[in-house]
């Protein structure tokens, strides 16, 4: 592609050089820089993209776009009789520089695709991956970009990040179009948006669920965290629709500068999509939604608005109501979400990505909802390492509350000691409330021992790693699958 024809959709500071050059690759990892590459300088939270500007020059970069004038001086000098040979193109942002570059490189995928963006803390990956097995039950192409895994119709493309970086993303999205697709279902993460790597996305609809304390290391404040959401319904075009959880109180903010069509669901206030539940187990709930029965192989108040939101939306693309319905009936729960596992021995566990205070204290509530009286509900959780400190004390203090029995335990710990994020969680914990709680390390032996504790119709919760079969221990990678340690010990 021409350099010129990439440059038509940035608004650059200044070009210096030529721009009637045919560019061969797109980068923003200086490692995979080759002769006739752009290579574009972000300024990243560990990394200064910057500093890497002279080894591209070195392999043959054609092309550099950056934001800090003064490493184009320091890169070669600006005389005649040495003219530059890479063109340097300035600009106020790198980040939203390359998502704009990058839907441009791949032939803007987004706009052949009705693409609907999923965001806030909890219920991205059930709704996003939900919404992709609707479409496809009704006989469409589709693709998605989860947590846990992304699509390409049938195909499984393993998942690195929430929403990945903006030349896998725009790549992702045109094999989607190669492959025939019509939607595109996908899971929209702050740190995406605040990165810039929707940049130049083209959605057709966005969806918000709820919002709670979450990234706070990275975002600073709260009010940072909701109004990084906020900026993708502030984003949308008139023909696009919104749809956004009325019962949370910042449901409504996201869509106050909205300029695409608003609909709003609720399990107790006036909206477009209301139900409540009317039946409720471990196998399922049966609801009314909006005025017609359902059952669906969910459980849950938290799913409830979750299906509301995906009946929404659907209803929003122009499905008919009854087909939507009945499609939402056969829908399984997601990998690691409220997952069931039944004992020989009369217990039932609970394996769910629960990793915020907000998630853990709805899944429990659900369960002690649905537990036999006299049952106990054991649980075992744990927080990550490098992560939001502040949420620790506070997820232990919840999951002491709502349980019967409480083993605290280590989830990814990455390069923390795991012993210190312990110390942050039972120091949410009175002296009377540590004296009745367990602090294993050790996650498996911790699985292990509730599954030892546990009696003929108690419920044990294992919370935090839900899908994720891995690990993290000081940067290393160890297989761990919650799934497989409590069935060995069922």
């Amino acid at each position: 592609m021409l350099l010129s024809e990439l440059l038509s959709v940035i608004q650059p500071i200044e070009i210096i050089g030529s721009t009637d050059k045919e560019i061969k690759g797109l980068h923003f990892d200086s490692r995979k820089v080759g002769e006739g590459d752009l290579f574009v300088a972000q300024v990243g939270t560990a990394v200064d993209g910057h500093t890497f500007i002279d080894g591209c020059v070195a392999k043959g970069a054609s092309a550099i776009v950056l934001s800090k004038r003064e490493y184009i001086t320091k890169t070669t000098s600006l005389t005649e009789d040495r003219p530059l040979s890479p063109t340097y193109i300035l600009v106020e942002n790198t980040d939203k520089a390359l998502g704009l570059l990058a839907s441009k490189w791949f032939g803007e995928p987004s706009k052949a695709l009705t693409l609907v963006g999923v965001t806030g803390t909890n219920g991205k990956t059930t709704i996003a991956t939900l919404l992709y097995k609707l479409v496809r039950a009704m006989g469409h192409k589709a693709g998605l970009l989860s947590t846990v895994v992304n699509y390409i119709e049938d195909e499984a493309v393993p998942a690195t990040h929430t929403t990945p970086d903006a030349i896998e993303l725009n790549g992702l999205l045109r094999r989607m179009v190669d492959a025939g697709c019509e939607y595109a279902f996908m899971e929209v993460s702050s740190h995406s948006i605040a990165q810039e790597r929707i940049a130049g996305l083209d959605f057709d609809g966005a969806l918000f669920t709820n919002l709670t304390r979450d990234h706070i290391d990275y975002h600073k404040t709260f009010d940072n965290y909701r109004d990084t959401k906020k900026r993708l319904f502030d984003g949308l075009k008139k023909t696009a629709f919104a749809v956004t959880n009325k019962d949370d109180k910042n449901g409504l903010v996201m869509t106050q500068n909205c300029k695409a069509t608003v609909h709003t669901y609720s399990t107790r206030a006036l909206a477009d999509y209301k139900a409540q539940i009317l039946e409720e187990g471990f196998e399922g709930m049966m609801l009314n939604m909006n005025g017609k029965e359902v059952f669906v192989p969910l459980v849950g108040r938290f799913n409830v608005s979750n299906l509301l939101c995906i009946y929404g939306a659907a209803l929003c693309l122009g499905f008919e109501e009854l087909e939507v319905l009945r499609v939402l009936s056969t829908l399984k729960p997601v990998n690691g979400r409220f997952e069931t596992i039944r004992s020989e021995k009369g217990w039932t566990a609970i394996v769910d990505y629960a990793h915020t205070p907000d998630a853990v204290d709805n899944v429990i509530q659900t369960i002690r909802e649905i537990k036999k009286e006299g049952a106990k509900l054991i649980t075992v959780v744990g927080c990550g390492g490098n992560r939001d400190k502040g949420k620790r004390p506070m997820m232990a203090k919840i999951a002491k509350k709502g349980s019967e029995q409480l083993i605290l335990t280590s989830d990814n710990p990455r390069d923390e000691e795991p012993k210190d994020i312990l110390k942050d969680m039972t120091d949410g914990l009175t002296a009377e409330e540590l004296r009745s709680t367990l602090v294993i390390e050790d996650r498996a032996a911790a699985i292990q021992t509730a599954c030892m504790l546990a009696q003929k119709g108690d419920v044990i919760l294992v919370a935090g790693k839900g899908h994720e079969d891995y690990q993290i221990i000081k940067g290393v990678k160890h297989h761990f699958d919650d799934h497989e340690i409590v069935k060995r010990f069922s």
